[in-house]
């Protein structure tokens, strides 16, 4: 199994041909696999993604069938799911990396600017679970001078609220502070562009 830095290697490395268009032999071929991973798997990253059709973790990093441990829902929120889908897949398999990623012109991002700024419209229950979410991360930017420019205060929103992700992750799980701290674990946030193609690691 990868540890942490290796396998951000193999994203980036993966994201680069993604970008360029290229495909990994080993991933068009992953699918020769199949039964071979019936028997188990083991992930060398896990990645909490949007649930956005245009940012499919697989392919924006180029991996094949068993690579990636993946979790989606709507503005790569965290949540007690989520959480507990991120704790089984480092427990089990012993993945070492978490990436949470957000991208750009996010439509979950959009919906809780707008209910920020009008909060009588009427807006479904579920739907507001989410905005719930992703609100505390973001609202004070709409105080900021950003509100004067609406492509950068969601551009800033989308960062802000992949930090708060990385940030429950890394000290919302005690099982997950642990591994952290004692056993090698990474949590990193990350951006894609819908424009370039490129994922924006975020080191820090």
């Amino acid at each position: 199994m990868d540890n942490a830095q290796a396998a951000l290697e193999r994203l980036k490395e993966g994201n680069r041909r993604f970008v360029n268009h290229l495909r990994s032999a080993e991933v068009l071929l992953s699918q020769l696999r199949r039964g071979e991973l019936v028997k188990g798997q083991k992930p060398f990253a896990i990645v909490l993604g949007c649930s956005d059709s245009r940012v499919p973790a697989e392919i924006v990093f180029d991996q094949g069938l068993g690579d990636l441990f993946v979790i989606r829902v709507a503005g790569n929120i965290v949540a007690p799911s989520q959480v507990g889908s991120v704790e089984f897949a480092a427990e089990a398999f012993g993945t070492r990396l978490v990436v949470v990623m957000g991208h750009t012109s996010c439509g979950a991002i959009d919906v809780t600017l707008d209910v920020i700024e009008n909060p009588q419209a009427p807006r479904s229950p579920n739907l507001l679970s989410i905005v719930d979410r992703v609100r505390p991360s973001i609202e004070s930017l709409v105080h900021t001078e950003l509100a004067k420019d609406r492509s950068r205060l969601i551009r800033e929103a989308v960062r802000a609220n992949v930090r708060a992700s990385v940030n429950h992750l890394r000290h919302g799980s005690r099982m997950l502070e642990k591994l952290v701290l004692e056993d090698g674990l990474r949590v990193v946030g990350a951006e894609y562009s819908l424009e370039s193609g490129e994922v924006d690691f975020f080191e820090s």
